[in-house]
């Protein structure tokens, strides 16, 4: 069973933020033991991405950064969240308006299920919220990152 690890950064809301969101998340998974070929590791890209563009994109100005938190539980669950201070939930566009973008929550949600996990929004204290993804965590984890 895996000690419980924690990892976080907090990133301007800036398009520039979504890859450094991406690489702080590889950086920190590949200590933990997961390695950056696994296909597990290029679907956690993707859903960071795209949780880290919405948090950008969708919160008109509200949100001046972001935070993107890691754990990793003793129930060997890697729950990954975006935190923005923006209130409103994200929500699926009507299809009409998917044509260019209104998808990133569709293909977040599908790659979780996709990876045995699941989605989750909760509302932080200060009135934003934070959008979880959580997954199954089966590599053995190395100690180093907290």
């Amino acid at each position: 069973m895996a000690d419980h690890q924690e990892a976080s950064v907090t990133l301007p809301s800036d398009p520039a933020s979504v890859s450094a969101a991406r690489a702080y998340v590889a950086h920190v998974l590949t200590e933990w033991g997961l390695p950056g070929e696994a296909e597990l590791a290029d679907s956690i890209r993707l859903i960071v991405s795209e949780l880290a563009t919405n948090a950008v994109q969708h919160t008109k100005g509200q949100s001046p950064t972001f935070t993107v938190d890691v754990r990793l539980d003793r129930d060997e669950r890697l729950r990954i969240g975006v935190t923005d201070s923006h209130p409103r939930h994200p929500r699926r566009l009507p299809a009409a308006v998917q044509q260019d973008n209104g998808r990133g929550m569709v293909i977040i949600r599908w790659l979780a299920v996709e990876c045995g996990g699941k989605l989750s929004v909760s509302p932080t204290a200060e009135g934003g919220k934070t959008v979880w993804i959580s997954l199954p965590w089966t590599v053995p984890v190395q100690q180093g990152h907290r």
